[in-house]
């Protein structure tokens, strides 16, 4: 928390609590309204949601403008392989093994064999690598808001929540 935030807290607890003693019959309306007239700690939270805001904004801007990049990247990446796939298969049509050009040099040579599995259910127990368990969180969760009770977990107490409605 920023030191004028807590500084302004400060000031206004000390404010309420002095208000309080004064007048101990005062109104919780009153004693907001006088409070806010007399503190800047409510154009201070006001600031810090507009700044929260517009940061949330631009997370939003930049989720969308990355997601575009990623499917022009991918497009780009598509591309390049065609391309490269269509120079390979001209340079073996035509029998050319090496291309020299002024900023690159291409080659076309015989590639390293790939992995075809044929039948999964006989390769060797050797071959298969065991696999860690993993928590199925979104169920575990599920049943114990249904009010199930599950060793080893449980559900946490609720926090205070911020919730900001634009107009």
């Amino acid at each position: 928390m920023s030191s004028a935030l807590s500084t302004e807290i400060y000031r206004y607890q000390l404010v309420r609590d002095r208000l309080l003693e004064a007048w101990p019959t005062l109104d919780a309306e009153t004693l907001t309204d006088t409070l806010e007239g007399i503190t800047d700690l409510h154009e201070m939270i006001a600031a810090v949601i507009r700044s929260a805001l517009v940061d949330e904004s631009l997370q939003s801007g930049l989720r969308y403008r990355l997601e575009d990049m990623r499917v022009r990247m991918k497009r780009l990446e598509e591309r390049g392989l065609k391309k490269r796939q269509l120079a390979q298969e001209a340079m073996t049509e035509v029998g050319l093994t090496k291309l020299e050009q002024p900023d690159f040099t291409a080659s076309v040579r015989a590639g390293s064999p790939s992995l075809v599995v044929t039948a999964e259910d006989l390769i060797p127990e050797a071959y298969w690598v065991p696999q860690a368990l993993k928590l199925n969180r979104q169920a575990l969760l599920s049943d114990l808001k249904q009010g199930e009770r599950v060793p080893g977990a449980e559900l946490s107490n609720t926090q205070p929540m911020l919730m900001v409605r634009t107009k």
